[in-house]
């Protein structure tokens, strides 16, 4: 009976879910890579294998690019590994760099999917004023010397509320999915050091859709182009007219809702 239910139970696995931190400057992005080049995805696996000791495929809510940062990107895997989860942070924690860090860890249901079972997500993008650089800021944030329109700028954010097609920001080499998608909230706030910050929360996300919104939001507050033009912009579904992509430093995946 005792064989029986240990079979059972390495049938089974446990499905584990972690919620994950990190500074992605030194990363190809999140998503595995080949070796020379090094992903969140890959350090991620390698240390998780130690402490469960067990092979480990990642799932995670979404790729964020080289250079993108996260507060709470969502991982899960299957496992036979025994650790109790609430030993599963500092464990892991003990083994990473300093920059990537897992900040919660649970046993979801069998049929959790990090990247399946995601409802809605929030970004933030950060961009930096000033008439010089910050150098403390300058691996998390786009520097602009000039000051930006912050009325102008939510005029044309308060447009990308709602239920609409995308298409006009939507980078080509994503994975083929509709472009329709519901923003819930879209502002701009000051920051202290002349930061300004941007949050961008909605159903679901098509591939450097938060950075061109910015790239082009960012040229509606510098004034080269309109609030009128915006709107013309994103009902064109033409990427071509939009501006280009914001650096992928400024952008931060903020939390995931299941």
């Amino acid at each position: 009976m005792k064989s029986e239910h240990k079979e059972e139970m390495k049938a089974r696995k446990r499905n584990i879910a972690l919620k994950v931190a990190y500074d992605g400057t030194a990363y190809h992005g999140f998503q595995r890579q080949s070796p020379p080049v090094v992903a969140v995805q890959n350090v991620l696996e390698k240390k998780l294998a130690i402490i469960f000791g067990d092979t480990i495929e990642l799932a995670a809510s979404g790729r964020t690019d080289a250079g993108v940062h996260a507060y709470g990107q969502v991982v899960n895997f299957f496992t036979n590994g025994s650790i109790p989860i609430d030993r599963v942070p500092m464990a892991v924690n003990s083994l990473l760099p300093d920059d990537i860090v897992v900040k919660e860890a649970w046993e979801a249901d069998e049929d959790f999917s990090a990247r399946h079972s995601a409802k809605a997500k929030t970004y933030i993008y950060r961009i930096q004023q000033g008439t010089t650089p910050n150098p403390l800021t300058a691996r998390y944030a786009w520097y602009e010397r000039r000051k930006l329109d912050m009325s102008k700028m939510q005029a044309a954010l308060d447009l990308i509320k709602g239920t609409h097609d995308f298409s006009a920001f939507r980078a080509a080499g994503g994975a083929p999915m509709s472009p329709v998608r519901t923003i819930y909230e879209a502002k701009v706030e000051e920051r202290p050091g002349d930061m300004l910050e941007f949050t961008i929360y909605g159903n679901g996300f098509l591939y450097h859709m938060v950075r061109n919104i910015i790239g082009t939001v960012a040229n509606v507050g510098l004034g080269r182009i309109s609030v009128e033009r915006f709107a013309e912009i994103m009902a064109s579904l033409d990427r071509h007219q939009a501006s280009a992509t914001a650096p992928a430093c400024g952008l931060y995946l903020y939390s995931v809702e299941y």
